[in-house]
């Protein structure tokens, strides 16, 4: 099942690999009525993607608590999931983690610093390729997780537990969808704020964003087929 946000931010390049792992998909969207009804420990693989909304808005954004609660037990019966930008966020939050504002955007294709975890993990796939960030908001790390990469900026852009959960604060799943120009459409104050220009921006897109999206993939395949069910 694939939790979504906001409409514009769904899995893009990372279908791929997780429909050649055999997984059917769902989607769900947080402000659909059903979701209150969702147990989001019956999927077999959960997937929640990004949002313009941060994790500490609950009184902007009610159903965030309800998510994080139900989150909470999906990760306590060590169910694979994996959480994107927002998603990492809710990961952390729900393994008891604050979420907070950073301080400054991160915006832009750029590398991350993969550790030595890291490089013994499927993100060694994206070992000096620039992916895409586009966030403000950071974490503590939670307990018992381990640290994979971080940015300058950033000091926890991934971490796992065990070989069912990760989360990935970068968008490595972003370079060949067409709603990247959503989300310069209607993120356009995100740009001014990381005193970025647009049309630089769609030309890093269209010269990183292919290998991006080839190293993701191949990061979620190697991560979707180390799951333990």
């Amino acid at each position: 099942m694939i939790v979504r946000h906001v409409p514009r931010e769904g899995a893009a390049g990372y279908l791929q690999p997780i429909e050649a792992a055999g997984y059917h998909i769902d989607r769900i969207d947080v402000a659909s009525p059903d979701f209150a009804d969702v147990d989001l420990c019956d999927p077999e693989l959960l997937i929640m993607m990004g949002g313009p909304m941060g994790v500490y808005e609950t009184d902007v954004h009610p159903w965030i608590s309800m998510q994080i609660e139900k989150l909470a037990a999906r990760l306590a019966a060590d169910r694979p999931t994996l959480g994107v930008c927002l998603g990492s966020q809710m990961i952390a939050a729900a393994l008891g983690a604050p979420v907070y504002p950073g301080g400054h955007m991160e915006l832009g294709f750029a590398p991350v610093s993969v550790n030595r975890a890291g490089a013994e993990s499927p993100l060694r796939h994206i070992v000096d390729v620039p992916v895409l960030h586009w966030h403000s908001d950071t974490f503590d790390l939670p307990d018992n997780v381990e640290l994979l990469a971080s940015t300058g900026k950033y000091a926890h852009q991934a971490f796992r537990r065990g070989s069912n959960v990760l989360a990935l604060q970068f968008h490595a799943e972003m370079g060949e969808d067409p709603r990247f120009e959503d989300w310069l459409t209607h993120f356009w104050a995100d740009l001014d704020v990381a005193q970025q220009c647009g049309i630089a921006l769609r030309e890093d897109h269209d010269l990183h964003g292919p290998i991006a999206v080839a190293a993701g993939r191949a990061m979620i395949g190697e991560w979707l087929a180390g799951i333990d069910a």
